[in-house]
């Protein structure tokens, strides 16, 4: 955003428009810039589900719209939610009702706020960063209580209570897990982890300790969990909750939370990518290829993952869901950010 801002104050000096302006006009540009960002991978996931399943199944999906692989299937299926009538259930408490998916959207879209694309594409490098991003995420879990509990239908208010349930249990290990990159770094800056990543894959925090290593997978687990992706899709179990928390929802409020729900996912691969994975920075220590590049590839792999298990495991039960949380990844979190510590001191790191 920084970069946005010298650009303007260049075209437009002080003298013309104020700084105050400048800076306005700096962060609107960079939300829609984000936005857009955001928007056309969205669609691409969508499709890319769709094709990833078909072939999963022994089919091929989608393949009229568009042409080449049916392409253009998402982009229709967004003019046709922008064309679903907006219905609202009488006995709804409309406000709430028409606020919840504005929260989750909202809420998914200001994490990438201080998510660094590259060294110097970041619209705001705060120096908590880190703690930013899990305290603005935690507020969907406001959102989809808000969205079940005004639906007046119990079948939402069962997944809206499961969801809040399920996303507030797995903040804890992934708080965990991502203190033990936070304490190699010594930074709860995102951009300063990534850069500490630098020179090729073997500085990569995922191969520096066995510690982080296994702090990877803990993280990704349970942020799997955390945006409600199978096995731990509990809260959208068609066979018990209908469509979970936005059974009432249609047209645009619908398409938000589903937006929502792919953003989180890119958001998932991105912090995994420049908290383990080295971030912008390639296998080699001498750059192959363009910083945003590589932040891409990495990311896209993991939600490629996410794709993969979807329609590859059986979804699991609530116990079994609660017991994978505060049985199997806390224990396995304190472990590796204990034993991370005492691998610093020994390897004189600290």
């Amino acid at each position: 955003m920084n970069q946005i801002f010298g650009i303007l104050k260049g075209i437009y000096p002080a003298k013309y428009l104020p700084e105050v302006i400048l800076l306005i006009l700096s962060m609107v540009i960079f939300s829609a810039i984000i936005l857009g960002i955001i928007a056309i991978l969205v669609m691409f996931f969508v499709w890319w589900e769709r094709k990833v399943a078909g072939h999963i199944q022994s089919r091929l999906g989608p393949m009229r719209v568009g042409g080449w692989h049916g392409w253009a299937q998402s982009i229709a299926d967004g003019i046709k939610l922008l064309l679903k009538e907006d219905i609202i259930p009488a006995n709804a408490d409309r406000l709430l009702f028409k606020m919840a998916p504005y929260i989750v959207f909202t809420s998914s879209f200001a994490a990438f706020v201080t998510v660094p694309f590259t060294k110097g594409f970041v619209g705001a490098d705060l120096n908590i960063g880190i703690f930013y991003i899990l305290a603005i995420t935690s507020l969907i879990v406001v959102g989809i209580l808000m969205a079940g509990w005004s639906s007046s239908n119990k079948w939402s208010l069962y997944g809206a209570m499961r969801s809040a349930a399920q996303i507030v249990s797995y903040e804890v290990p992934i708080g965990l897990s991502i203190l033990v990159p936070v304490m190699a770094a010594g930074s709860l800056s995102i951009r300063d982890i990534a850069e500490a990543q630098s020179g090729g894959i073997f500085n990569w925090y995922v191969f520096r300790s066995p510690f982080l290593f296994i702090s990877f997978f803990t993280y990704y687990i349970a942020a799997i969990a955390e945006v409600n992706r199978t096995p731990f899709d509990l809260p959208e179990a068609e066979s018990e909750l209908v469509a979970g928390f936005h059974t009432e929802y249609s047209g645009m409020r619908f398409a938000m939370f589903f937006l929502a729900e792919y953003a989180n996912m890119f958001l998932v691969g991105s912090i995994a990518t420049l908290l383990f994975l080295g971030g912008w920075n390639g296998i080699l220590p001498k750059p192959l290829l363009p910083e945003f590049v590589n932040f891409i590839i990495k990311s896209l792999f993991l939600v490629f993952v996410m794709i993969w298990l979807r329609w590859t495991l059986p979804r699991l039960r609530v116990d079994q869901l609660m017991h994978v949380c505060w049985k199997v990844l806390v224990p396995i979190s304190f472990f590796c950010l204990i034993g991370h510590g005492i691998w610093m001191v020994l390897m004189g790191q600290a």
